[in-house]
C-alpha cells in the first residue's frame, strides 16, 4: 500500500453572493501542486454548481475533489491589488484591496475592506501551527459552532480528507460586475450556504487567507 500524499495549496478564497442570487467561491493560489492559478465555484439560485477551471488537469482534480453539477474549461484572470489610503478612504468600509476576475462570463471587481475580529484572533497564530492537520482537526468542533457552516477538517471526494488552515480574514464589502452580460446586482451575504464539499465558505463575505492541505 503506498503512502498518502499530501497535497498543498496556499493562497486566498473569496466568497461572496450577490444581488441575482449567484454565489461565488474564488480559489486565488500562489503555490500549488499545480503552480499558481486560479479556478471558481459558482452555484445558481436554482442550486446548480459550476466548476471553472482554466485547464483539464486542474478541473479533474478539483472537480474529484468536491461537488458539481457542470464543469468548464476556460482561461481565468485574478489579481488581488492594494489599495492607496485616503483621506476618504479610511472609515470602517475603506478599500483595502480589489480583486479583479474574469472567468468564463463572469467579469467582477471585488472591494476588499479590513481585517475582521477573526482575522486580527487568526493573525496570531503562527503560520506552521494554522497550516497543521492536527490542530484543524481539534479546533473543528469550535469552528463549526462560532461560524455556521464552517469547518477546518474533513472528508472530501474520492476518499480524500481536507484540512482548511485559515490564517487571516478581510471582509469583502463591494461587488461589480456582470455574468454574460448581466448586472450581478450587487454584493450579498453568501445566503443559503454553499454545497461544494463538507465545508461551506462564511456567510459574512469574506477574502481569507488560507493554507489548505489535500491527503489522498
Amino acid at each position: 500500500m503506498s503512502a498518502p500524499v499530501r497535497d498543498r495549496f496556499d493562497g486566498y478564497i473569496a466568497g461572496f453572493g450577490t444581488g441575482v442570487g449567484l454565489r461565488v467561491v474564488v480559489g486565488h493560489w500562489r503555490t500549488s501542486p499545480f503552480g499558481a492559478f486560479t479556478d471558481v465555484m459558482l452555484q445558481g439560485q436554482d442550486g446548480t454548481r459550476t466548476l471553472v477551471a482554466p485547464d483539464a488537469a486542474i478541473a479533474d482534480y478539483v472537480g474529484a475533489t468536491y461537488r458539481f453539477d457542470e464543469v468548464r474549461i476556460a482561461a481565468v484572470s485574478c489579481g488581488i491589488a492594494p489599495v492607496i489610503p485616503t483621506d476618504r478612504n479610511t472609515g470602517d468600509g475603506a478599500l483595502t484591496a480589489t480583486l479583479d476576475l474574469a472567468a468564463d462570463g463572469l467579469d467582477v471587481t471585488v472591494g476588499i475592506g479590513r481585517r475582521t475580529g477573526w482575522g486580527r484572533l487568526l493573525h496570531l497564530v503562527p503560520g506552521p501551527l494554522a497550516a497543521a492537520p492536527a490542530w484543524l482537526r481539534l479546533i473543528d468542533p469550535v469552528a463549526g459552532r462560532l461560524v455556521r457552516g464552517v469547518h477546518t477538517a474533513g472528508t472530501a471526494g474520492a476518499g480524500r480528507r481536507e484540512y482548511y488552515g485559515v490564517r487571516d480574514l478581510h471582509a469583502v464589502v463591494s461587488v461589480v460586475g456582470e455574468d454574460d452580460g448581466t448586472d450581478l446586482g450587487g454584493l450579498t451575504p453568501l445566503h443559503p450556504p454553499v454545497t461544494f464539499g463538507f465545508s461551506s465558505a462564511p456567510a459574512a463575505p469574506s477574502l481569507a487567507r488560507v493554507t489548505t492541505t489535500i491527503i489522498r
